[in-house]
């Protein structure tokens, strides 16, 4: 995972225009998944209610019902599903395939979340170090106020809490469109403009993919 220094925001200045609308699937889009494997149209026709579902909800059941519904899909490493260290998937993808890796589950929540009207200000893929353990994880961390620990959404947990109460995490970097942050007294400062992974799959996001 590589922070890049350089400003290329207008990736997402379509981004307010395009969160009602995305994920969409056209016609012909489900018509060739169908054709393909019946098990993903049904998937992504149940995600579709879900979503529709949600939006009548308060935010904080919106939050819980959201995180309770996509971490029952099963997580699959990046190199069995793609043969490839770290391939973030769009949430179309992943919702084609049925399952992903920690950042897959941060995206489609991300997504959903913007899709729902929440502020997208307000929430960030967060790169964490799991005590006592190798590899980095990420979650999404949701800002109810700027100066206040995020609430946690963790597609391995199904309790969403406040950050200072996961002690098993210890953030890294807060990543989102206006740029990555490290949290610091009780603040996020900001230390990069963009993050390359993310930028890449949000313009993959922008044509619908």
């Amino acid at each position: 995972m590589v922070v890049q220094k350089s400003l290329p925001l207008l990736l997402f200045l379509l981004l307010p225009l395009f969160a009602n609308e995305y994920p969409h699937f056209s016609r012909k889009e489900l018509l060739i998944i169908q054709n393909k494997d019946k098990r993903a149209k049904r998937r992504i026709d149940d995600y579709m209610h879900q979503l529709s579902q949600l939006k009548s909800l308060p935010k904080h059941k919106q939050l819980s019902k959201l995180n309770l519904y996509l971490n029952q899909l099963l997580p699959q490493y990046d190199d069995v599903t793609n043969k490839k260290a770290d391939s973030w998937a769009t949430p179309k993808e992943f919702l084609a395939v049925g399952y992903g890796d920690c950042e897959d589950y941060v995206l489609i929540k991300y997504y959903s979340l913007v899709h729902l009207g929440f502020e997208k200000d307000k929430l960030y893929l967060t790169l964490v170090k799991v005590k006592r353990q190798r590899d980095y994880h990420m979650v999404l961390g949701y800002f109810k106020t700027p100066t206040q620990p995020p609430l946690i959404l963790d597609n391995l947990s199904f309790r969403i809490l406040p950050l200072h109460k996961r002690k098993d995490l210890q953030p890294l970097l807060f990543i989102n469109h206006s740029g990555v942050y490290k949290w610091k007294n009780n603040k996020l400062s900001k230390v990069a403009q963009s993050y390359k992974e993310f930028e890449k799959v949000h313009q993959r996001v922008l044509k619908n993919r």
